[in-house]
C-alpha cells in the first residue's frame, strides 16, 4: 500500500532535502536543476516531482519545515505559563544541524522564527519603555550572533554562544 507518508517517500524527501542544502551553499537557487538533484540523490524525477513542483516549491517547503522545527524546539515554552526563555535549547539544535540553518539562512530568510522573549525582564531592563524596540534590536542581535557562529561552523560550544547572549542582557542591569 502506498500511503502519503510511507518510510520510502520521508527517505526521498531526506535525500532531495540534503541534496539541496549541500548545492545552495555553492550556488545561488536559480542555479540548481532537478536533473542536478536527481543525479546526485540516484532518483527518478518523478521521485522528485511526486514531492516538489520544482526547485522553488523545494525552497518553500524547506523553509516551512525549518520554522516548524523550530516550533518544535519550543513546544513546552508554548505550553508553559512560566516561559523559561532558554536559547540553550536552540544553540544545541543549531550546531547539531549546521547545513539545515546555513541553508535556511542562505534561502534569502534574514532570521529565525523565534518568538520567545522574556517580556518581563525586557520591561525591567527598560523601564516598560519602547519595549517592542529592544525586542527587535534584541532579535537582530541574535540572529547576527547566529549567523556569526555559523560562519565559524559553530567552533565555540552551545553554551558559550548562550554565555555571550546572556551577557548582553546582564551588562544592562549593571549600566
Amino acid at each position: 500500500m502506498n500511503t502519503p507518508n510511507n518510510k520510502r517517500k520521508k527517505e526521498s524527501q531526506l535525500k532531495i532535502q540534503r541534496a539541496f542544502a549541500n548545492l545552495i551553499q555553492e550556488k545561488n537557487l536559480n542555479e540548481i536543476s532537478v536533473t542536478e538533484i536527481c543525479k546526485i540523490t540516484k532518483l527518478n524525477r518523478t521521485t522528485f516531482y511526486a514531492n516538489y513542483l520544482d526547485v522553488y516549491d523545494l525552497a518553500d517547503k524547506f523553509r516551512e519545515m525549518m520554522a516548524l522545527e523550530l516550533k518544535e524546539i519550543y513546544i513546552d515554552e508554548y505550553k508553559n505559563i512560566n516561559k523559561s526563555f532558554d536559547f540553550l535549547k536552540l544553540f544545541k539544535h543549531i550546531k547539531e544541524n549546521q547545513l539545515f540553518y546555513k541553508t535556511y539562512f542562505k534561502l534569502n530568510v534574514n532570521e529565525l522564527p523565534i518568538e520567545e522573549y522574556d517580556y518581563n525582564l525586557a520591561n525591567s531592563l527598560f523601564d516598560n519603555k519602547y519595549i517592542d524596540y529592544h525586542i527587535e534590536f534584541f532579535k537582530a542581535g541574535l540572529n547576527a550572533v547566529i549567523l556569526k557562529w555559523l560562519a565559524n561552523n559553530c567552533y565555540e560550544s552551545p553554551e558559550t554562544i548562550n554565555d555571550i547572549i546572556i551577557s548582553e542582557y546582564m551588562s544592562k542591569k549593571n549600566i
